[in-house]
């Protein structure tokens, strides 16, 4: 996995009648504070000379440097009161997720004068950007060594992560869904009037001709078999690890030449005649290496894989997974299965490379999904309507089962299971060992999707985003 690269415009503004001095101070206390962290920002200290938004006539100027350099979010400091037209005049031209904040003000002096009052232009600007109609994430009015402003700024730039990958989706469909498989029906064209989201279509044929390519050069395909031989045990003979390794490598090709971040298989039962295995091994690699790919061409899955794997800042792989059966001992327990796709990260010890459990053909990876804290996500919509499933699961032990699995435990199965069966959702989701439910709530509102929250905790999710 990389990781994402994200890059702010830090505009730090300041209002006429508050302290200039004072507010260049705290523009460059932020500043330093954002190259502590290691954030990659873009500065407007060749604007004016003080390096701060305050006249109208520099917002032009301001905004085509950040379009230049493609900001993905706008950090709007209020080093004092700030002044919040030209800030929501810039936010409204760049389009991209805006944070707002101010430092903590200080106690006044001895003659009652107050330098800054960052706070109080927060509730302006606020209020102004509501009348563009420009959505923002807010971060707490806090001191800049407080814990809540680290956090806020990581965890904004994984909203911008998130809200980057959304806008530019192009998913490699492999073939058309199983005609078994009416759940995982997508409306292409809604998907790209509604989101932008983009699908390539590739038949199999083609598919197999870069195969075909790949085992002629050898050199990848030797590359690939390899790696799996050092990380997984290999159930399969030679011949048919040398096509789960041609098959990684050309869709990973065909990726590439269509410029998808992501790939939705028909993995049953047409690939198998024409190839002879099944694809999960295949999946599970791309998988690995951040390159998402899920089953029976469910083009909603893979935007969804996409969004929690930005989430994470691209730090952590996701696997797809199947909603499968209950717990045998815990009420609030359930099986999440597939397979075999789930990346070797994902799962506790040494995985093999086998047959799975309801096909004959090899190509599947075994193995038992890590314990501990889960993200759960669904990306879904029908009539016209998206929403954004979400919450958090903690992997639990479990009886033995075939494939890639992990039992897990959520606060409520039944209200959750409601959900499943009421929609818009179906069996499949996908999930993430990292807790991605804040950020992706948050990313929500720049994306036009609703989150749909089966834990019930928006209040708490909220105070966490608030810096409680």
């Amino acid at each position: 996995m990389g990781k994402a690269n994200v890059r702010l415009g830090y505009a730090p503004t300041r209002r006429s009648i508050f302290s200039a001095p004072d507010a260049v101070k705290y523009r460059n206390l932020t500043r330093d504070k954002l190259e502590e962290m290691g954030i990659d920002f873009v500065d407007i200290d060749d604007i004016n000379p003080e390096g701060l938004l305050y006249d109208d006539n520099d917002v032009s100027l301001i905004a085509e440097k950040f379009l230049r350099e493609q900001v993905d979010g706008l950090f709007l400091a209020h080093c004092n009161f700030g002044t919040e037209y030209a800030a929501a005049r810039l936010a409204k031209r760049l389009g991209v997720p805006v944070l707002l904040w101010g430092p903590r003000d200080e106690r006044p002096d001895e003659k009652g004068i107050r330098l800054r009052d960052s706070q109080c232009g927060l509730f302006a600007t606020g209020k102004v950007l509501r009348r563009f109609q420009v959505p923002f994430t807010y971060l707490t009015n806090c001191r800049l060594e407080d814990p809540e402003f680290s956090r806020g700024i990581l965890d904004f730039c994984a909203v911008c992560n998130t809200v980057k990958t959304f806008r530019q989706i192009r998913i490699l469909q492999i073939g058309p869904r199983p005609f078994d498989f009416w759940s995982t029906m997508c409306n292409e064209g809604e998907l790209l009037e509604k989101f932008n989201i983009q699908l390539s279509p590739v038949p199999l044929t083609e598919l197999k001709e870069e195969m075909r390519a790949a085992k002629t050069e050898k050199t990848e395909v030797e590359n690939v078999k390899a790696f799996c031989r050092a990380q997984m045990e290999i159930g399969v003979t030679d011949e048919e690890l040398t096509t789960i390794a041609a098959l990684k490598v050309g869709i990973r090709r065909l990726a590439d030449r269509y410029g998808c971040q992501a790939a939705a298989i028909q993995c049953w039962n047409a690939l198998q005649q024409e190839i002879g295995i099944m694809p999960c091994a295949a999946n599970s690699l791309l998988n690995e290496e951040g390159f998402p790919v899920v089953c029976e061409t469910d083009i909603h899955g893979a935007v969804t894989a996409l969004l929690v794997e930005a989430a994470a800042l691209g730090e952590t792989p996701s696997f797809f997974a199947d909603w499968t059966v209950r717990h045998p001992d815990l009420e609030n327990g359930e099986l999440l299965q597939h397979c075999g796709p789930w990346p070797a990260s994902c799962l506790q010890g040494r995985p093999s490379i086998g047959y799975p459990l309801a096909f004959d053909y090899p190509g599947a990876v075994e193995g038992e999904g890590k314990h501990g804290l889960l993200s759960i996500a669904r990306f879904d919509g029908d009539n016209g309507e998206y929403r954004l499933l979400l919450g958090n699961a903690e992997g639990i032990s479990g009886p033995y089962t075939k494939g890639t699995y992990l039992w897990i435990q959520v606060e409520n199965w039944k209200r959750l299971e409601a959900k499943l069966v009421e929609g818009p959702y179906i069996h499949h989701c996908v999930g993430i060992h990292r807790n991605v439910v804040p950020v992706l709530y948050e990313a929500c509102k720049y994306i036009g999707i609703t989150p749909d929250l089966y834990d019930h905790n928006e209040e708490q999710i909220q105070a966490y985003l608030r810096g409680e």
